[in-house]
């Protein structure tokens, strides 16, 4: 019971952790909410997926750091000056697939050479 506790609080505690990029992506509340409880649903889900194919994608671990960083950025930058260069909401989005995407696509092309013991 208690570690299926800690499992659930920690699922809690990551979702939370999700608050402020999603608010880096909308303002809207409905998108906020429901993107929350859906991260509540699937995060442990995706995370065993993600321990799962983090080897076979050399570049992934990479991309991730890029788009945390980048996200992070974004959130340092007035909302206003964004306005300004013409930047929306959606151009985050596209941000985010093609770092992704990037990173897969990288790690598909430059294959890690396997070594061989004589």
């Amino acid at each position: 019971m208690i570690v299926l506790l800690v499992i659930e609080f920690s699922d809690v505690l990551f979702a939370v952790d999700s608050v402020p990029a999603i608010f880096s992506v909308t303002k809207d509340p409905f998108i906020v909410f429901f993107s929350n409880i859906f991260a509540i649903i699937g995060l442990r889900s995706l995370f065993f997926l993600l321990i799962n194919i983090i080897d076979l994608f050399r570049f992934l671990k990479t991309g991730v750091s890029v788009l945390l960083t980048v996200i992070g950025i974004k959130m340092l930058i007035p909302h206003a000056w964004m306005e300004e260069i013409g930047f929306e909401p959606v151009h985050s989005l596209y941000l985010v697939l093609g770092i992704l995407c990037i990173s897969i696509l990288a790690s598909l092309v430059f294959l890690q050479k396997k070594e061989t013991h004589s």
